[in-house]
């Protein structure tokens, strides 16, 4: 059976990575990226880069497609625009960037160290109300909480 690290390990074989500096040069660009954030709603609610669009990982897919009520134009419209993919850490936008280009998306990037990178790189974040966020704030917010019950039994 295979685990969480051996499917981004293999999705890796197959997708770029960018890193947050590279996305601020492609932001400041005239033809700025498309960047989704596959993070949950509540997640995206406590910080994103600003213009990014919330698509949850769980809908990703009709999001992408026309003819669903989660389809969002933009994507559905978008195979050959350039897009960003982030999360909190870089995972599941890999898995998300893999899904993608077997849908047929063909200019769709993931950002490797996700939203927490971007917050490392002192790079600013809103919030739901377009706000922007106190970093050392988010700092907690972006924290891997795993609890006993949730770690590998030895």
């Amino acid at each position: 059976m295979k685990r969480y690290t051996d499917l981004i390990t293999d999705a890796l074989a197959r997708v770029r990575e960018i890193l947050p500096w590279d996305l601020v040069d492609l932001l400041a660009q005239p033809n700025k990226p498309l960047v989704i954030d596959v993070r949950e709603p509540s997640e995206f609610e406590h910080g994103h880069i600003a213009e990014s669009i919330n698509v949850p990982r769980g809908i990703l897919e009709s999001s992408c497609d026309w003819d669903y009520e989660d389809t969002i134009p933009s994507l559905a419209g978008g195979g050959n625009r350039e897009i960003v993919v982030v999360c909190r850490s870089g995972n599941r936008s890999v898995l998300a960037v893999d899904t993608m280009q077997q849908l047929g998306y063909t200019n769709v990037v993931s950002l490797k160290t996700g939203i927490r990178g971007w917050n490392d790189y002192e790079q600013p974040l809103v919030d739901k109300t377009g706000t922007v966020i106190d970093i050392d704030h988010l700092e907690e917010l972006l924290t891997s909480r795993v609890r006993p019950d949730q770690l590998r039994p030895r």
